[in-house]
């Protein structure tokens, strides 16, 4: 296991990262850096509208909210296809695509 400064242990082979004795998929470290910010932004944003949908008691709500999370994360890699297995040009659609996607669902709320 490795870590850097700042930064969550992970795996030798990087991987996956150790939080709190868990072992969780990374993210694509290929993922350039304001892409990443950007799908982390919805991400966030995804996971308070599950939060606020739970309070809610809106099922429909929720699962939406839900759809994005995922959405999120296996444009990040860490859920999805591993991302090792992927080609370099299978990585970039990946990201690129659900970025699009959850631009796109940004912009209709």
């Amino acid at each position: 296991m490795t870590s850097k400064p700042g930064r969550p242990v992970t795996t030798v082979d990087g991987h996956h990262v150790i939080i709190g004795g868990r072992r969780w998929r990374a993210t694509d470290p290929s993922v350039p850096d304001a892409v990443g910010a950007r799908l982390r932004v919805h991400l966030m944003a995804a996971r308070r509208a599950v939060a606020a949908a739970r309070r809610a008691r809106d099922p429909q709500a929720e699962a939406a909210a839900r759809t994005r999370v995922q959405g999120a994360k296996e444009a990040l890699g860490e859920r999805g296809r591993p991302w090792w297995e992927q080609s370099a040009e299978e990585r970039r659609a990946r990201w690129s695509d659900g970025l699009a996607a959850l631009d796109a669902l940004e912009d209709l709320s």
